[in-house]
């Protein structure tokens, strides 16, 4: 009888250390939804070259929990119809973990969409990884256990720009303009609420919302701006709605400044020039010039796709998930989705941690300015030879915002 119960405990042991290590080498299939088409396509395209260029350097060896990671894209053409059915094909094929960033309408749909579907589907549950749409909503009022936002949302981002443009006594006259869709009515929300607490003396003198990836022309919105006396823009325009708009700027005689989100994605960089030196803002998770090893992977996406990286969010997913699989000894997403909870890693520039409460990371933030590349700051997105300099770091509890999340957990 003694002989038996070493056995059954031998052969629990076993079953014990090769669970605890029973998803090395195994796939982990992710679908990013996101346009690859029409006039924000190419940030799209960018942002999966980026994915898939990573995959490789975080998979079995490169993480913890030793698994592959395995990329593919749907095209939804911006639109969340559209990524809805491309959220049913993708989990019709059995992926477990879906990807998308651009548009925080979309966003919305696929949280909501993929929450139903879990409570629905118990044993087929999707994690939902948001690496950019940045509407607060999401991880407060529409917050989701499903949900997992790696960049830093809309308020988060303003706390730190406008505690940035509260120094700055040049500026007494701001103009918002943004894209009418929930992100671009957020900045606009947060920018006249931080300010008034910040520097009240600032006079908002303007504020329009446009259709998004519709405009082709800038030049009547931006004789408007000129119109109104701004010195400052604050946009939270991405794609080619922020390359066209900076180029119509300065096409149309516009000297003020502007203080952005994303200045760093694909055509901007371009369209700015040399035009915009000293006079372009944008406040961001990362920039250009991280150093170490970030520089390296920098230099070779580049190389490899003539093409720049800058969705940095892309490492801290694949850094999150890892060290999450590893924790829970599985790939299963309720186990993971657990695991991330409250999680911690080592990144980049620094630790981040994914916010228990809300599934909001947090994160420091870079405010950095259009300058010329060289010394310390050498890398030239789009070979413009400017860049992106750091004016100011803020850490994590700086942009920090309170949450209104009622997290709703299985079971």
């Amino acid at each position: 009888m003694k002989f038996t119960l070493k056995l059954v405990a031998a052969a629990a042991l076993v079953s014990l250390a090769s669970g605890a290590m029973a998803q090395k080498g195994e796939v982990v299939k992710m679908v990013r939804i996101d346009a690859q088409t029409g006039l924000l396509g190419p940030v799209g395209v960018n942002q999966l070259k980026s994915y898939q260029f990573f995959a490789e350097k975080y998979s079995g060896a490169g993480n913890p929990a030793g698994v592959k990671f395995e990329v593919t894209g749907i095209d939804n053409k911006l639109s969340p119809a559209e990524s809805l059915n491309a959220l049913k094909l993708a989990i019709d094929s059995g992926v477990r973990y879906i990807v998308q960033g651009n548009g925080s309408s979309v966003a919305l749909a696929l949280s909501d969409a993929i929450t139903k579907h879990n409570e629905r589907n118990p044993g087929k549950e999707v994690i939902y990884i948001n690496d950019s749409a940045v509407d607060p909503d999401l991880t407060n009022s529409k917050c989701s256990f499903w949900h997992f936002r790696f960049d830093a949302d809309t308020s988060m981002k303003m706390e730190a720009m406008s505690s940035y443009m509260a120094d700055q006594k040049d500026i007494q006259k701001v103009y918002i303009f943004g894209q009418n869709y929930s992100h671009g009515v957020q900045v606009a929300k947060y920018a006249k609420e931080t300010l008034g607490r910040k520097r009240p003396d600032i006079q908002i003198v303007g504020e329009d919302l446009h259709p998004i990836a519709q405009v082709r022309d800038f030049a009547p919105y931006i004789a408007k701006i000129k119109a109104s006396g701004a010195d400052t823009v604050i946009t939270g325009n991405w794609g080619s709605d922020l390359s066209l708009l900076v180029k119509a700027a300065y096409e149309g005689g516009y000297n003020g400044k502007f203080y952005t989100y994303y200045t760093g994605v694909t055509g901007t960089p371009s369209a700015l020039g040399t035009k915009g030196e000293g006079k372009v803002y944008q406040i961001a998770y990362s920039h250009y010039n991280m150093g170490g090893q970030m520089d390296k992977w920098m230099a070779e996406f580049k190389a490899k796709y003539n093409d720049d990286f800058y969705t940095a969010s892309i490492l801290r997913v694949y850094e999150v998930l890892g060290a999450a699989m590893a924790k829970a000894k599985s790939t299963d997403p309720v186990k993971v989705a657990a695991a991330m909870e409250g999680i911690k890693v080592k990144t980049f520039n620094g630790e981040v941690e994914m916010r228990k409460t809300d599934h909001q990371l947090q994160q420091p933030l870079y405010m950095t300015v259009w300058q010329k590349a060289g010394g310390k700051y050498p890398y030239s997105p789009e070979n413009t030879g400017m860049t992106m300099v750091p004016v100011k770091e803020y850490p994590n509890y700086v942009s920090s915002t309170p949450t209104s999340c009622q997290m709703k957990r299985p079971g």
